[in-house]
């Protein structure tokens, strides 16, 4: 058996943190020394108590008792050092190495076991995870309840802050359960205990941040803030600043002391004290020490018996007891007078002031920014109005900053102090044009402009222009009556429209104004359907094709070139992909295509008069005769009615004269071009000068009725 033992990368548990180094086992007990600060642990043999082997995050560790209570725990063993390291123990120290495991079953009910420096939560007879006390820097109760705080560990990314212990009332002892747990943790842990008496109180302060009165206790080593609630112990080392901020109105006086880390509330973390004052407040204070002690601990700063404003009694007691400078406003004078700006951070008002060294706003909540860590400052317009503007801040780190709803009038102020700080200003000649515009507006009166205000009466003057036309509209759609409509359809096509028409122009003499512009209203053009077997040309399939251009027949033979060039293009990216190519070509490098483009049309004229010579084109010629017999066919129908109206004599001309009026009063100009152009002989001898082929068709797809309505109505 080898008297030493050697572990190269073991790793040490402190305060929450895991630091690898070397550790040695000999005779007279265990060496460890940390890669890190190079510290080394002896522990004599002759001191160890117990030792156990178990299986941790990092493999397997041991963990060591000395009688005198501290433990040790070391972590980075393989599994296959336990019978060694047993031997080892057995044989040097006399203690055996026990195999132990902690439980892993996640419950979090059990027991809680007090050993020496640590605290054991067991689950059955396995221990589920340990405390050591030393890390404890809190202890607060409640009913049923007991929470633990720690230290904050600088030297790990991730530290346990809180730790909160469920205890059930005991119903056999008459002890409170969670005063003796209390008490376990704090005889143990590195809690700040309120030892002695205080130096002075001050009973029921305001304070805003934790919101609610707190009596202040200040002890030589930290300040403690009692209240109905929550407790709060403060040392001083963690006391970064002290602000005193007079309040906008002048009667007040805002005392801001600046904690890191900061005081919790649960979830909730507070970075700064802020106490509320009355000016009108005094206070008699007597220090609670004796003249000699007052003159040999403060020099002078402090004294047994003061008196004064109860802001200053505050502010000079924590000036002497933190050693640390006061930060008052500087020589910034808003437009009021006052040395802050109202404003709006985030969801809630408040007040920013600018100091020497940087901002600070309060109240809620409050943000400190000193002038270094400010990369660019900006100036913008309000976003919902023009009576106030935005003072936006970006940090170094790339944090905004936003202070919104900024009296305009303090616009002059700011900038010029902003200016005279140096800081770096965004669109600096713009917002030095806006200097001049923000100064006239604030000479101004406040109703003169408002763009908002302006711009809905401008809608509400384009709402009066359109207010008549929508009238008429509306008076149109009222009288608009679908019976009506599907009455005066049936006329336009209904062969016995003379009697209807001369019925209704006789109801119409009365009121001709009122019924006209109705039935235009009501009556619609209907062009007549085409018949897609007249209209539509044959094709011979055996017909030569046309030429195609010099592009096409590039295009074609260049398509190939194109895709291996452009891999996966799509069919109509290739054809504009072409047409970019082609367009940049040379004439030189066109003119082989325009050769063959031209060999192309000459091919196609020589087969396409070929093709009429052997017949070929018979197929329309006769659909052209055919539509030509059917053309004259309608000619003649049209001709016959026209004969009719001619052998009635019984018509009078006053009826005749009304018939024809009623039919310009409510027929629309497309549907008076239309008959006139499929009625009357007019008709019939304007289409055959026009001689097209659209028209022809026209007039072969119009319905007989409607010719025959023409003619009577004429």
């Amino acid at each position: 058996m080898a008297d030493t033992l050697e572990f190269n990368e073991i790793y040490q548990e402190v305060k929450g943190s895991m630091n690898d180094g070397r550790l040695r086992l000999s005779r007279q007990g265990i060496i460890f020394k940390n890669n890190k600060t190079g510290k080394v642990d002896n522990i004599q043999g002759s001191e160890l108590s117990e030792s156990l082997w178990r299986r941790v995050a990092l493999g397997h560790g041991i963990k060591l008792t000395t009688k005198n209570g501290h433990i040790y725990k070391y972590d980075g063993f393989r599994d296959t050092e336990y019978d060694k390291l047993s031997e080892f123990f057995k044989s040097q120290f006399r203690v055996d190495l026990v195999e132990k495991d902690l439980c892993v079953k996640g419950w979090n009910w059990g027991t809680v076991r007090f050993g020496g420096q640590l605290l054991t939560f067991d689950i059955g007879d396995q221990p589920a995870f340990e405390i050591p006390l030393g890390n404890v820097s809190q202890c607060a109760t409640g009913k049923n309840e007991v929470t633990l705080e720690f230290h904050q560990n600088d030297d790990a990314d991730v530290s346990l802050m809180e730790v909160r212990f469920y205890v059930p009332p005991n119903q056999e002892d008459n002890t409170d359960p969670v005063e003796a747990f209390s008490q376990n943790v704090l005889s143990k842990a590195d809690v700040i205990q309120a030892t002695g008496d205080a130096v002075c109180i001050f009973r029921e302060l305001q304070c805003l941040t934790p919101r609610g009165r707190y009596d202040i206790r200040i002890y030589p080593t930290f300040l403690h803030l009692h209240g109905k609630t929550f407790d709060y112990k403060i040392p001083y080392t963690t006391v970064l600043r002290l602000f005193l901020l007079p309040h906008k109105d002048q009667r007040q006086m805002f005392f801001v002391i600046s904690l890191d880390p900061p005081i919790k509330q649960g979830q909730t973390r507070y970075h700064f004290l802020i106490l509320l004052f009355s000016k009108e407040e005094d206070l008699s204070l007597t220090l609670n020490m004796n003249e000699d002690e007052v003159e040999k601990r403060f020099e002078g700063k402090l004294t047994k018996n003061m008196s004064g404003s109860l802001y200053e009694m505050v502010s000079r007691v924590m000036k002497a007891l933190v050693n640390r400078k006061i930060t008052v406003p500087g020589n910034f004078v808003g437009h009021s007078g006052g040395q802050c700006i109202t404003c709006s951070y985030k969801a809630s008002s408040g007040l920013l002031y600018p100091l020497e060294r940087g901002f600070i706003y309060v109240h809620k909540p409050p943000v400190h920014i000193r002038f270094d860590e400010i990369s660019n400052v900006n100036f913008a317009r309000g976003t919902t109005t023009t009576r106030s503007f935005d003072f936006e801040i970006e940090t170094k780190q790339g944090s905004p900053y936003t202070f919104s709803s900024i009296e305009r009038e303090e616009y002059g102020k700011l900038f010029d102090f902003v200016n005279a700080k140096k800081l770096n200003i965004k669109n600096r000649g713009l917002k030095e044009g806006m200097k001049g515009n923000y100064d006239e507006y604030a000479d101004s009166d406040e109703d003169q402009h408002d763009a908002y205000l302006e711009r809905m009466k401008a809608e509400g003057k384009i709402r009066e222009e359109h207010g008549s036309s929508d009238d008429s509209g509306d008076e149109t759609d009222e009288s608009f009556n679908p019976g009506e409509e599907e009455e005066e359809v049936a006329e336009e096509f209904d062969s016995n429209v003379s009697a209807s028409s001369s019925s209704d122009g006789g109801d119409s003499d009365g009121e001709p104004k009122k019924k006209a512009p109705k039935k235009a209203k009501v009556v619609k053009e209907r062009k007549p359907r085409k018949k897609p077997s007249e209209g539509k040309k044959t094709k011979d399939p055996n017909a030569p094709k046309r030429p195609m251009s010099a592009y096409m027949i590039w295009l074609n033979a260049s398509r190939e070139k194109i895709k291996s060039d452009n891999p996966g293009i799509s069919i109509i990216d290739l054809s504009k992909k072409g047409g970019e190519l082609w367009k940049g070509m040379s004439k030189e490098d066109k003119e082989e295509w325009d050769r063959k483009a031209e060999v192309a049309k000459k091919d196609y004229e020589k087969a396409m008069k070929e093709y009429k010579e052997s017949g070929g084109g018979d197929l329309e010629k006769g659909d052209k005769e055919e539509k030509k017999s059917k053309v004259k066919a309608d000619k003649k129908a049209d001709k016959k009615p026209e004969k009719k109206a001619d052998k009635k004599p019984d018509k009078s001309a006053a009826s005749k004269a009304a018939n024809k009026s009623m039919s310009e009063s409510f027929k629309s100009k497309e549907f008076v071009s239309s008959d006139e152009s499929s009625s009357g002989e007019s008709g019939s001898k304007k289409k055959s000068e026009q001689g097209s082929d659209d028209e022809e068709e026209e007039i072969l797809s119009t319905p007989p009725s409607s010719d025959a309505s023409g003619s009577d109505e004429e």
